[in-house]
């Protein structure tokens, strides 16, 4: 079996303001400093699942969700959330933004229907 090694690190940046990754750097930062393995040694021997593996599972299962949302939502339904976000930025104005803004918290509202009310649909 091949064994691959990593290294966990601290994350402190820089980054720039204007990055369009500053978000995400930010929270690699944040969680940064608490410590997963302590998470990981509770689990494993609550479990009886070795901490490399459960290690190897947080990694897969976090870096497959954005695939797996797409899946569970569909293409067609991605690229309707990602329409007006695209064309507000086309415009580039403030009324536009809040214009997709409205827009997809009507989708979300859409999308969410059952899960806010689950006898929308009897029989179901």
């Amino acid at each position: 079996m091949h064994s691959e090694w990593v290294r966990l690190e601290r994350y402190d940046g820089p980054w720039e303001p204007d990055d369009p990754d500053a978000n995400f750097k930010a929270e690699v930062a944040d969680y940064g400093r608490l410590d997963p393995l302590q998470t990981l040694r509770g689990l494993s021997a609550h479990t009886g699942v070795p901490v490399g593996a459960l290690a190897r599972y947080v990694l897969a299962r976090f870096a497959t969700t954005g695939s797996g949302g797409l899946l569970e939502l569909g293409p067609a339904m991605v690229e309707r959330l990602r329409e007006p976000v695209r064309r507000a930025e086309a415009e580039g104005t403030d009324e536009a933004r809040l214009a997709a803004y409205r827009e997809l918290a009507a989708l979300l509202g859409w999308l969410g229907a059952p899960l806010d009310d689950p006898d929308l649909y009897p029989g179901a």
